[in-house]
């Protein structure tokens, strides 16, 4: 019998798939030998980077000999402000990625059982499934979370609940009353995380603020991303806010040095760049309802969505529209994945980027 390393992984990882991130620019230019292509697949900021978060991080490169700093001080002051927490309940991360992970160290053993949704943010599950858990997995509601259905998954072994509002790569969401109920219902005993990846994007007046909650439940975790709307993506970081007890668990979990230099001086000053985010979000807006009105225009259904996207629905398995796509220089994500085969989750990009894609898609709806 021959020896395979394999066999020495656990079972949790020899089960998992590799995530699959949209495609780099670089990658479709170099296999389709063109250039000038456009990238719609990955929920990035089209305005680019905060410019006071680039200046600082530019700043910062003067002393990318040293170490940064492991606690984060500057930034967590800053954020303590800004959310109005104590500095004492944040936990940076590499991207709140390393949040997700960090839970899951935490509080899993095992055989523990984690709650997700069907079509939620794959990360869950790979965090999860690493940190030896079992994943039920619970049949989503119009393309969201059923939240009732959720809880009556939760039992005696249920240690941990992910949860996105809104959600990736749906865009769904859940309102304050509703939420609000599923966190009152469930067991202390529950370590819940609520992702808000995408919270600054949404004006919804009944969309919740999760932050407001933590001292109810202290078993309640927030998660929260530079990489979205702040345009923080390829610098990596993110950030929890929870208890201070459970801030204190996670902090002793993390890696020294996890989030660097750049990006910790970039975070302080995105955060103050106010008018970096209202330009975001109102491009964001008008974005999306060009997008809603050409899938009417073309009879496509998607699912309204409150963040920086919308998957649509091509009618068919959507391989063939997505290769189409890459064709013409414009990359979107296919959701197969997802279990989503006709559907493309398309970023919302510049009116320059958007008219471009929609001057596209006829012909690749048609391919």
């Amino acid at each position: 019998m021959s020896f395979s390393v394999r066999d020495l992984a656990t079972p949790g990882v020899r089960a998992l798939q590799p995530y699959q991130p949209g495609k780099p620019l670089s990658e479709l230019e170099r296999e389709y030998g063109i250039s000038g292509a456009i990238k719609l697949a990955s929920n990035e900021n089209p305005l680019g980077p905060s410019p006071l978060g680039l200046a600082a991080a530019r700043e910062a490169l003067a002393e990318v000999e040293l170490y940064p700093d492991s606690h984060g001080f500057a930034l967590k002051q800053a954020l303590s402000a800004a959310l109005r927490v104590g500095a004492d309940q944040l936990v940076l991360g590499n991207g709140s990625n390393e949040i997700l992970q960090l839970v899951a160290r935490a509080f899993l053993n095992p055989g523990d059982e984690v709650v997700v949704a069907q079509y939620a943010f794959a990360i869950f599950t790979t965090e999860a499934v690493s940190a030896g858990g079992r994943v039920v997995t619970v049949p989503a509601r119009d393309w969201g979370a059923d939240l009732p259905a959720m809880r009556a998954a939760v039992g005696e072994r249920t240690r941990l609940v992910f949860l996105a509002n809104p959600n990736n790569p749906t865009g769904t969401w859940h309102r304050a009353a509703e939420l609000l109920a599923f966190l009152e219902s469930l067991p202390e005993h529950v370590v819940v995380v609520l992702d808000e990846a995408y919270c600054e994007y949404v004006s919804e007046p009944d969309y919740p603020n999760g932050l407001a909650w933590l001292s109810r439940f202290p078993n309640l975790i927030v998660s929260r991303t530079f990489s979205k709307i702040y345009g923080l993506a390829g610098l990596r970081l993110g950030y929890g806010v929870a208890s201070v007890e459970m801030a204190d668990l996670l902090n002793r979990l993390r890696e020294p040095f996890s989030v660097n230099n750049l990006a910790l001086a970039a975070g302080v000053a995105a955060l103050a760049d106010e008018e970096h985010v209202a330009r975001s979000r109102e491009l964001n807006a008008q974005g999306l309802t060009q997008l809603a009105d050409a899938c009417r225009r073309l009879g496509l259904d998607f699912i309204p969505s409150v963040g920086n996207f919308i998957a649509v629905d091509v009618g068919r398995p959507a391989g063939p529209v997505y290769e189409a796509l890459l064709r013409e220089g414009i990359i979107v994500r296919p959701l197969a994945p997802y279990g989503m085969p006709r559907h493309l989750r398309i970023t919302i990009g510049t009116p320059q980027q958007m008219q471009r894609l929609l001057a596209a898609l006829p012909n690749a709806l048609a391919a």
